[in-house]
């Protein structure tokens, strides 16, 4: 009889403090609506800043989010909202999905920025999104509809032993080999970290099929790595140009957001401001 008085005693005790958490979360939230200061609906997630775009960051093949985090404190300074993104990789169609879901998340007005073989995903998850107002590619892909990452990446022009393949189909840059072919300006260290981090990608993706793109329907910012030894820099100035885009040229291994930082977040802060809201 006492350990059931006790089992009483404690179902109270949670009942009561749940019933007060709601009471709290309720009452906060009815201050918040009444402030116009939501945090967040099924529009997505609002800024208590005026004018503030928000901003989703969208990395390539052979790195992670984390690639941006020299890039990141720059963007939050300036007051906007950002999300760095983190792609299966399994798919194309499950990274647009992932971006997709970012862009719903964080609401409009949203620019996608994106590195390497993100700009394929961005090219596709911005397309018909009236959230998104700008895209901003960084040494990155931007493909025409029906074109695919194997039109312009074929592994088996890769240098011997730079790409190793698992068991079950993803590709890994080769440690060894990673900081002078993808970041060959940037610290021992820090390279070597990036290629202990980096995130594999489903080799099937070579072949996938790019959908519309959004980059004919917003205004579109690149920058051009000029030393780049993944993706030819002769193949970035004809992605910026097909798609008029403001470009900058940066003396940079592929990995320029890493590199140059400074550069990539102003390119980006130009972009929130040369958007229509």
């Amino acid at each position: 009889m006492t350990e059931y008085n006790q089992i009483a005693k404690f179902l109270g005790l949670l009942i009561l403090t749940l019933t007060l958490g709601v009471t709290v979360i309720t009452t906060h939230s009815g201050l918040a609506s009444a402030q116009n200061k939501t945090l967040m609906q099924a529009t997505g997630i609002k800024s208590t800043a005026t004018n503030v775009t928000n901003i989703v960051l969208v990395h390539g093949t052979f790195a992670d989010a984390s690639s941006w985090s020299k890039v990141i404190p720059i963007l939050q300074k300036a007051g906007h909202r950002v999300i760095a993104v983190q792609l299966p990789e399994h798919s194309l169609a499950d990274d647009v999905a992932t971006v997709k879901r970012a862009i719903q998340l964080v609401g409009g007005p949203v620019i996608l920025v994106a590195h390497s073989y993100g700009g394929f995903v961005i090219t596709n998850a911005g397309y018909n999104n009236p959230n998104v107002k700008g895209l901003v590619y960084v040494a990155a892909f931007a493909p025409q509809e029906g074109q695919t990452l194997g039109t312009f990446f074929d592994p088996a022009k890769l240098p011997k032993d730079l790409l190793i393949i698992d068991s079950g189909g993803f590709g890994y840059l080769n440690p060894a080999l990673f900081p002078q072919v993808f970041a060959q300006d940037i610290n021992a260290t820090e390279a070597k970290v990036m290629a202990a981090t980096q995130k594999p990608a489903s080799i099937s993706i070579l072949t996938e099929k790019s959908g519309p793109p959004a980059w004919k329907q917003v205004p579109t910012w690149y920058q051009i790595s000029e030393n780049d030894r993944i993706i030819p820099p002769a193949l970035e100035q004809m992605f910026a140009k097909q798609m008029n885009a403001t470009t900058i040229s940066l003396p940079s291994s592929h990995a320029s957001l890493v590199s140059h930082p400074d550069q990539i977040a102003q390119l980006i802060l130009n972009a929130t401001k040369g958007v229509t809201k």
